[in-house]
Order: C-alpha cells, then structure tokens, then sequence
C-alpha cells in the first residue's frame, strides 16, 4: 500500500454538499459522475453492497493538497436517513486542520443550517497532544465535522503521522 486514496461519505443531495465543501472549505471538485444503476440485475449489490434497484451519483474532491473525499447520493430502496452518533458503530468525523482555531471557530459559527458544538477546546496539559485545540460541528445534513489547530511548529513531533504530511504553511 502506498497511502489512502480518498475517503467516502454518503450525503442526502450531491449539489448541496459539493457546495458546501466548495464555498466554505476551498474543496476543489476533481470530477463527478453517474448516475449508476443496473435494473436487471444484481450489480449493485455485488459491486457496492446496496439494495439491486439503487441508483447513485458520486463527486470526488479534493481538500488541502492531498486529502480526496468521495462523496455518493443514493437513491434506494428502505434507505436509511439517519446519521450515525460518533458513539455508535460506523459513526466518523472528518477533520480539518487551521492555523486560527478561534477565527475557525467564529466563520464556521456564520455558516447557515451549521450546527457548532462546545469549543474551542484544549486538552490536558500532560497529553500527547497537549496544546491541541478543537470543536465539533455538524453540516447542514448532519455530517459530523471537526476543526483542530497545534500550538506550534513541531507540535506533531513523535506522533505517529510527523513523517507523513503534518500540516504547514505550505499545506494552504
């Protein structure tokens, strides 16, 4: 394996959410494509696990320099609507690093339909990744989202990810 190519979440309307990630994170839209479906037969289960008669529409973006998120609308039968709780099994969060966690904080708090949970916050002092800050928010659709933002230079210093991609001025 060389690295992750992309992540994917499914969204209630494809529009909205290339909209959203366009407008207030900088997504870059790589391509979209659809709508997928294959009445005759059983393909969609076999290639996606999805009920035979779903159809589908998909967009790939690009956030920052290197992270690709996949984004699918469905239409199927007995879909379920609901969003998984982070607590729950499946339940996720997509991350994004800024260098103003408090000026994040206040434009994310403007975005209309957003959803902003408590925060900034900070973490212990003697944790590994004391002098992080972060906060929770939900997208107009529910998706759970995060902020996070290091004290300084060198903040992912001995953490697992430091010789991967750790976030810089040149991230931007």
């Amino acid at each position: 394996m060389r690295a992750v190519d992309h992540v994917a979440y499914t969204v209630p309307d494809l529009d909205a959410a290339i909209t959203f990630f366009v407008d207030h994170f900088g997504a870059e839209v790589i391509f979209t494509d659809g709508p997928f479906a294959d009445g005759k037969g059983d393909a969609m289960r076999r290639r996606l696990d999805v009920d035979p008669k779903a159809t589908c529409r998909l967009a790939m973006i690009r956030l920052g320099r290197y992270h690709n998120v996949e984004l699918f609308e469905y239409d199927a039968p007995e879909q379920v609507q609901s969003l998984p709780r982070n607590s729950d099994v499946g339940g996720h969060h997509l991350g994004f690093y800024v260098d103003d966690i408090d000026a994040g904080y206040e434009y994310v708090k403007g975005i209309p339909g957003v959803v902003v949970q408590e925060g900034p916050n900070g973490v212990d002092p003697a944790a590994p990744v004391a002098g992080q800050r972060w906060f929770y928010f939900q997208s107009p659709w529910g998706m759970q989202l995060e902020l996070t933002s290091c004290a300084a230079a060198g903040f992912y210093d001995g953490l697992p990810g430091a010789n991967v991609v750790p976030p810089s001025e040149s991230w931007r």
